[in-house]
């Protein structure tokens, strides 16, 4: 079988890498691109099995090489020094090699990336099978339960997403509630703004909205530059153990967070903080116009990719007749979109909508004409929440008595149970008088400056 191979490198290392593959038996060189453009149009036509991509190739980003992937063709870096190394490899290019390669060189990355040669040698023997399907491991032992989630299994935090539907329910309170009593267990934890619609997380805490983040992290996943220290300085401390990476400061900014870069960066964030807490947008309906170009820039992939990755799913719906229909006829799409069943939470609980009993009520309603069951109810405590929001603060700090707090804090341990330890209201109220987020005050707009 031949293996077609498109390069699209530097002028100075062309002539070498082609002469490399004119060599090698089995290999077709079909074309020499020029220019990036020619590279992507040759892929799209089918034209090759992998493409030898040069670092310095002007245009490169992660969106393109993701292209490469879903038309089937595997890249293969040609770097310079290990610094085009590492961006080649941040872009998720597995293999890589040097500028002054031989033709020895070329033939075994190829051999490794493309599998060539190697079907015989890595095929299941008809034992093997029937060891496999009776639950045991080839040799014959009782294979070992396999309960871990497999995101964890590596080490990486727990993705945990807020999502609510349309009509403000109040999952971004939720959401920054849940983050700050994640922190209080001793875990760290970090809050990302992922609302391509309307993000606010900042203003909720007083941050500023010219500081870098979901943007500029995005940008830095699609350029290869993006790593956890970059992260990091990306993604400011407003608390011990607890870091925000903001939001997008205008919604018309949506197509700069593409799907592939939303990805990297939830890795990366899983691997520097302990638990990931994203707030993500109402909207996951596919946009059938563009289903059939699939790299064409979508608003809701920030939180199907969200979706896809989740380790648990809050959905926030409003306790009044309007919000918990609007739950109900969306959670399908969530369903549809994550693997995981979501844990249902009802806000905004009140007798005036429900009648007596409202929490009650409402969760009888749901099991009985939704088949939906609701795990945890927050009662309607807008004077806490109003508090709160006027002081860029958490409710752990400034009505740690609360009922809604106390409800928030029943969700977090539900949801990352691992290492979670109860704190006692009286403990977090001990916080209120040094205000934990109070230095805050220091970084806020002009406008929020006179009000705390």
């Amino acid at each position: 079988m031949t293996v077609r191979i498109l390069t699209g490198v530097e002028p100075r290392h062309e002539a070498l890498v082609a002469r490399h593959l004119a060599s090698l038996p089995g290999v077709e060189l079909v074309r020499r691109c020029p220019d990036l453009a020619d590279l992507v149009a040759a892929a799209s036509a089918g034209l090759a099995d992998a493409a030898i991509v040069s670092a310095g190739l002007r245009g490169i980003d992660r969106d393109t090489l993701g292209h490469l992937r879903d038309c089937g063709v595997v890249a293969v870096g040609l770097v310079d020094d290990e610094e085009q190394e590492r961006r080649l490899r941040q872009l998720g290019v597995a293999a890589t090699l040097p500028a002054d390669c031989t033709a020895e060189e070329i033939d075994a990355v190829l051999t490794r990336s493309l599998g060539r040669g190697s079907a015989e040698a890595g095929a299941v023997s008809d034992e093997e099978w029937a060891a496999l399907e009776a639950g045991l491991d080839p040799a014959g032992a009782p294979a070992p339960p396999d309960t871990q989630d497999p995101r964890e299994r590596a080490g990486r935090g727990r993705l945990v997403v807020v999502w609510g539907p349309a009509g403000a329910p109040g999952r971004t309170s939720v959401a920054i509630n849940l983050a700050g009593e994640l922190a209080l267990t001793g875990r760290s934890v970090l809050l990302i703004d992922a609302d391509t619609y309307g993000a606010s997380i900042g203003q909720a805490l007083g941050l500023l909205d010219e500081a870098p983040g979901l943007a500029a992290a995005a940008r830095a996943a699609e350029l290869g530059t993006l790593d956890v220290p970059t992260l990091a300085r990306l993604s400011p401390v407003v608390e011990p153990g607890f870091r925000v990476l903001t939001g997008l400061p205008s919604a018309s900014r949506w197509p700069e967070v593409r799907a592939d870069s939303m990805g990297h960066l939830l890795d990366l964030a899983r691997a520097l903080s302990q638990v990931v807490v994203v707030d993500i947008g109402f909207c996951l309906e596919d946009d059938e116009e563009l289903s059939y170009d699939t790299r064409a820039p979508r608003r809701n992939a920030v939180a199907v990719t969200t979706l896809a990755e989740a380790n648990a799913v809050v959905a926030v719906g409003a306790g009044d007749p309007v919000g918990l229909q609007r739950l109900v006829r969306a959670l399908p799409d969530v369903q549809a979109v994550s693997p995981r069943v979501p844990t249902v939470v009802i806000n905004k609980v009140r007798a005036g909508v429900a009648g007596a009993s409202p929490a009650k009520r409402i969760c009888e309603a749901l099991d009985r004409f939704a088949a939906v069951s609701v795990e945890h109810t927050i009662p309607e405590d807008q004077g806490a929440f109003d508090k709160a929001l006027l002081a860029g603060r958490l409710l752990l700090d400034v009505a740690p008595k609360s009922a809604a707090r106390s409800r928030i804090r029943d969700i977090a341990l539900a949801v990352a149970p691992d290492r979670a330890v109860a704190v006692a209201p009286a403990a977090a109220g001990a916080r209120q008088g040094k205000g934990s987020f109070g230095r805050l005050a220091a970084v806020r707009p002009s406008w929020r400056q006179g009000t705390s």
